[in-house]
């Protein structure tokens, strides 16, 4: 089931590399409307709970490590076929490899500290948005 809405973060490096403006500038040049969005800090309780479907991996105690470093911006997007259209418009996963115009081309630091985070399908999307937002912080 496709849909029109995705979540997305804005890691800790993008922040403390001043490039959180620069970042939602691009998502809303692209067409995408902001649903909800929240300056936080995650916990380790919730980084861990968040990205547990990665905990056999062996960079899962570095990955909690690192969104627990600094704030985050968490945001629900809402484009036609959202998921899609912001996984393009934030590009490969290591920035070496990420397309010119993404977002990963232009701000991320490596492959690790990407600066920003999309779900990779629409039940994951519900899911993160979930995790993030009640029902009465999305408009």
């Amino acid at each position: 089931m496709t849909t029109n809405r995705t979540f997305t973060m804005l890691k800790p490096d993008a922040i403390e590399n001043g490039n959180m403006g620069k970042i939602i500038d691009m998502i809303l040049q692209d067409g995408f409307t902001i649903k909800a969005m929240k300056y936080t800090r995650l916990s380790t309780d919730q980084a861990a709970a968040f990205y547990a479907v990665h905990k056999e991996r062996p960079f899962y105690g570095e990955l909690v490590e690192y969104m627990t470093s600094g704030p985050i911006v968490a945001a629900i997007l809402e484009k036609e076929d959202a998921v899609a259209s912001f996984r393009k418009l934030i590009g490969s996963t290591d920035p070496a490899e990420a397309a010119e115009g993404t977002i990963r081309k232009a701000y991320a630091e490596s492959k690790a500290r990407n600066a920003v985070h999309g779900s990779d399908s629409d039940e994951n999307a519900a899911i993160e948005s979930d995790f993030h937002f009640n029902a009465s912080e999305i408009f």
